[in-house]
């Protein structure tokens, strides 16, 4: 392949089949990588460069990855191209979102079915009129693991984007008339929450054939902020990767 150097390296993430495991956990933030590691055995780090941190250990005898995506679709798309080069078929994506219906609340756990593609990416894999699902094993264990956690989570569909800030001032963009009317329409067909990645992975995955599903910490909801409701706010990811790590382990043992 023409972006892999003579080393045998991935271009863009820097690893090969030798360091990689078939099952990996994806966050966005390499400072994530870390922490997230520490619930595997044997943990140490493969590669580093630019947005792609990549660890790789054991979960119940079975090699296991974390490789960072950076925010967004494009580097999520490059990461999941290059780990299944590597041998990966199965992946979790685990990270932040922001609810949207009212009854989310920041500190809960959104487990996606499936995102709207409201993003650039996943429309060079696949026509608009494909949907971005969510591998069903996967969207199982993670429920699965999620009731015995006695966790507050919720299944459902996710809305993708592009714009951070296209969400949270979407009046400040030229575009503004047409953020507003897809964020109420979004609401209105009961989306959960917004994040950036999940539909580029979703599609990406499918094209691929490998199995992707995704979890999230909701940080905060700007809807129940509008609507002068309490709005906690949380940070810590910890519940989140807990969740992705029991996943992992049932569908390994599976």
């Amino acid at each position: 392949m023409v972006y892999e150097k003579e080393s045998g390296l991935e271009y863009h993430i820097k690893t090969n089949r030798d360091m990689i495991g078939e099952y990996v956990i994806l966050p966005g933030d390499p400072k994530r990588c870390e922490k997230i590691a520490a619930y595997l055995e044997d943990a140490r780090l493969v590669a580093d460069n630019r947005e792609f941190v990549t660890y790789t250990g054991l979960l119940n005898g079975v090699k296991v990855s974390v490789t960072s995506t950076g925010i967004g679709g494009p580097s999520a798309a490059i990461a999941l191209e290059e780990l299944v080069h590597c041998g990966a078929h199965t992946f979790i994506r685990v990270g932040t979102c922001g609810g949207i219906q009212t009854e989310i609340m920041g500190g809960d756990i959104v487990i996606a079915t499936g995102a709207v593609r409201m993003e650039g990416t996943s429309k060079e894999y696949a026509p608009i009129e494909y949907p971005a699902v969510a591998n069903l094993d996967i969207v199982n264990a993670l429920c699965d693991s999620a009731k015995s956690m006695k966790l507050n989570y919720h299944t459902g569909v996710v809305q993708s984007k592009d714009s951070f800030y296209g969400q949270h001032s979407p009046q400040s963009k030229p575009v503004g008339y047409e953020l507003a009317n897809k964020w109420d329409a979004w609401k209105r067909l009961g989306c959960l929450a917004s994040e950036m990645e999940s539909a580029a992975l979703f599609i990406v995955g499918a094209s691929l054939q490998v199995r992707v599903g995704a979890c999230y910490l909701v940080v905060g909801n700007q809807e129940r902020k509008a609507a002068g409701l309490h709005n906690p706010e949380a940070h810590d990811t910890d519940l989140a990767v807990k969740l992705a790590v029991e996943a992992m382990k049932k569908l390994i043992k599976n």
